[in-house]
């Protein structure tokens, strides 16, 4: 079984930058194409960032996140720079699920940005 745990989110200011962590354990994290997603209240759970052979990004984050591993600590982490209030969620870890790889999901980090 496969635990993913996010950390890193918190309370910032418009501009402010964080880093979210995801922490996998069960397997190895390089088994896995890794991705970000995030739900704000009364809104769907979107599509941020993957990271597979490539990255790709939400439109809305291009160019201010990045997605990224250190698979000898077995950690996927997500970059936020120039924060915006409209980034207020709970960020999601997922594995993604492929031909031989199962989906798994954490249990959520929180992220409110202040104007």
């Amino acid at each position: 079984q496969v635990e993913l745990v996010e950390s890193g989110g918190g309370l910032a200011q418009a501009g402010d930058s964080l880093r979210l962590s995801c922490v996998v354990s069960g397997r190895t994290a390089s088994d896995y194409d890794m991705a970000w997603f995030r739900q704000a209240p009364g809104d769907q759970r979107e599509f941020v960032a993957a990271l597979t052979w490539m990255t790709y990004y939400a439109d809305s984050v291009k160019g201010r996140f990045t997605i990224s591993r250190d698979d000898a600590k077995n950690i996927v982490y997500l970059q936020m720079t120039s924060l915006k209030p409209e980034a207020t969620a709970v960020f999601f870890c997922h594995t993604i699920l492929t031909k031989w790889t199962s989906s798994y999901w954490g249990q959520g980090t929180q992220v409110t940005v202040s104007t």
